[in-house]
């Protein structure tokens, strides 16, 4: 099976480059970006601006070949690729929460952007609390290193 998805729109952040970006959204507080929909699916953000957070899925560009095991940005240990948000993967699939500042026609403002300049957009839905939160009882290995990720920026280690 081939599956082929073509981008809806553009994401356009401060982070020209990998390095020093913030890893999570958590540790892009204030940081002002904007998504350019491609005009033919304007029309399908019609409403999305009573939402306070949208998710953004999109393609990891810069990235390529993966690894089954990956030593992520918060720790010094190889971990299944799985287990981990590494860009590298076999599906070169990213996903942030973002706050949804305003809507101008085709154009969203967004806040707390995590994500590389001119990034290819595959799709937006709205972030909903009751469908979206669940409480957790473990977190993995990200148990020792929780309240790093508003610390810790990129590296080249996935450029």
């Amino acid at each position: 099976m081939n599956i082929v998805y073509q981008p809806i729109g553009i994401i356009h952040s401060p982070f020209n480059s990998i390095k020093g970006m913030p890893i999570q959204p958590t540790g892009a507080q204030g940081v002002r970006g904007r998504v350019e929909v491609n005009p033919e699916y304007a029309r399908g953000l019609t409403d999305l601006e009573g939402f306070s957070h949208i998710i953004l899925l999109y393609h990891f560009h810069k990235a390529t070949k993966y690894k089954l095991m990956a030593t992520p940005f918060m720790d010094t240990q190889p971990h299944g690729l799985f287990s981990t948000r590494a860009p590298k993967r076999p599906n070169a699939i990213g996903i942030s929460v973002v706050r949804l500042l305003s809507r101008d026609k085709n154009i969203l403002h967004i806040e707390n952007i995590d994500i590389l300049n001119d990034t290819p957009l595959l799709d937006i839905k709205p972030y909903t609390p009751e469908f979206d939160h669940h409480p957790v009882d473990r977190i993995g290995w990200l148990e020792r290193v929780k309240g790093q990720s508003q610390k810790v920026q990129a590296d080249n280690r996935f450029a």
